[in-house]
């Protein structure tokens, strides 16, 4: 698709991610805490289960993105996908967000692989259809950012409907199968509006119709510009990744806030990431997205590095962590999303055309291995540190919390950036890949 999409346009296609991203966030923060709260579960049972179920992502998520490059239909490669995956994710998130009291590790392994399956299936030819709908390098993050700012918009959705339950009685419980409610009304009607009002593009070049699977892997292994952000962003979501799944244990057990403040506190986040993605593109309008990335980065490890230093009553300061650190979160997901798009053109470029899905199906595995690395590794460190959701921690156990929280995503933050600031594909080079294209 040439030229610039419209307002109209960008809006169809964004809004798909405002009950993905419902759903992302509980999936992500809320239900690890939950389900190590259950009788026949502790939390480091649950780090290890949630980990197992992403190594099942190894084959959804490589299947998924190779077969919808090679579907043939006239809906064409990526809509059916979507479309076959909305049911099988409503179920899967149905049994999660509904568990009973007595759910065992195979209830949560088993119902996590279904929804992880329907996720895969709705997200992979998503985002590479996002990444189809332009080859500008500048329009392509103006796709990316529309997806984030609908997705920020879910999450708000997703932290202010339980706690509005629970401000009337409810529980974590009643929050998640409310979140299911929305989830079952908005993503069947956000797809619509993105079949309806996003066309999909026709494949520009067949390139890889007759590449042998030696070739192949020969070619997106040569792929230098791949390898490099491929290491950049597995590393910096399990960054990410580490104070998203230990956010209520810090703000419940380390701040020693009521439920109430911790939701405030993530809508202070969020929307900080509404107001600050703009800020940040007209910044670096003239910047190459590397060096924004980069820039993003560096800006929220040093204002994180001072959560570990907060205690109990300690609010106030960790809102100006929020807003501060929140600012940044919009630019960290829409900027490498859209440089994801002009390394696939380094690919075209060298005769492996059609092949968006099976580079998207990695970057999918490499999102969830980072959110799983997340979980895996952090609360079995805290089970090791004594550290127990359901009872008051000692210094020791909050601590290592404060530790596996902060330090941590901002010393790993600090090694991307030398990963990232002297990346190959900027604005010179992506513009010889499509002059070499056309």
């Amino acid at each position: 698709m040439a030229g610039s999409l419209s307002t109209r346009q960008l809006a169809a296609y964004g809004a798909l991610g405002m009950p993905l991203t419902a759903l992302l966030l509980p999936l992500a923060i809320f239900l690890p805490a939950y389900y190590a709260q259950l009788p026949a579960l502790t939390t480091g049972l649950v780090g290890a289960l949630l980990f197992g179920a992403r190594l099942w992502d190894l084959v959804t998520d490589l299947g998924v993105g190779w077969a919808s490059d090679h579907t043939r239909s006239r809906f064409g490669r990526r809509r059916p996908w979507i479309v076959l995956g909305t049911p099988v994710l409503l179920l899967g998130a149905w049994a999660l967000f509904t568990p009973p009291q007595t759910a065992t590790w195979l209830y949560l392994l088993g119902w996590s692989l279904i929804a992880y399956l329907g996720w895969s299936m709705i997200m992979l030819p998503y985002q590479t259809w996002g990444a189809e709908l332009s080859a500008d390098y500048d329009e392509r993050s103006r796709v990316t950012a529309a997806r984030e700012i609908f997705a920020v918009v879910g999450t708000l959705i997703a932290i202010i409907l339980p706690n509005v339950l629970m401000q009337r009685g409810g529980d974590t419980g009643d929050g998640l199968e409310a979140l299911y409610w929305f989830l079952l009304v908005s993503l069947p009607l956000c797809l619509l509006v993105l079949l309806i009002g996003v066309r999909e593009p026709k494949r520009q070049r067949d390139g890889h119709a007759g590449l042998n699977l030696r070739n192949g892997v020969r070619l997106l292994t040569q792929n230098r510009p791949f390898r490099r952000l491929l290491i950049a962003y597995l590393l910096n979501g399990f960054a990410n990744a580490l104070p998203a799944v230990l956010f209520v244990f810090f703000v419940e057990h380390r701040l020693e806030a009521s439920q109430a403040e911790l939701g405030f506190a993530l809508v202070v986040y969020f929307l900080s990431a509404v107001l600050g993605l703009p800020i940040w593109l007209w910044v670096g309008r003239h910047w190459s997205k590397h060096r924004l990335w980069c820039a993003s980065m560096l800006w929220v490890s040093g204002v994180f590095i001072f959560a570990p230093f907060l205690g109990t009553g300690d609010l106030v300061p960790y809102l100006v962590i929020c807003v501060l650190g929140g600012a940044c979160l919009g630019v960290d997901q829409a900027i490498p999303a859209s440089i994801q798009a002009d390394v696939i053109d380094e690919d075209t470029a060298a005769g492996g055309g059609g092949r968006a899905g099976l580079y998207f199906g990695l970057w999918g595995l490499a999102t969830k291995l980072a959110i799983a690395l997340g979980v895996g590794l952090a609360f079995p460190v805290l089970d090791l540190a004594g550290f127990d959701a359901k009872i008051d921690n000692d210094d020791t156990a909050l601590w290592t919390l404060g530790l596996l929280y902060a330090v941590v995503p901002v010393v790993i933050k600090l090694c991307v950036v030398p990963v990232v600031w002297n990346f190959p594909l900027d604005r010179q080079r992506h513009a010889q890949l499509q002059a070499s294209m056309s």
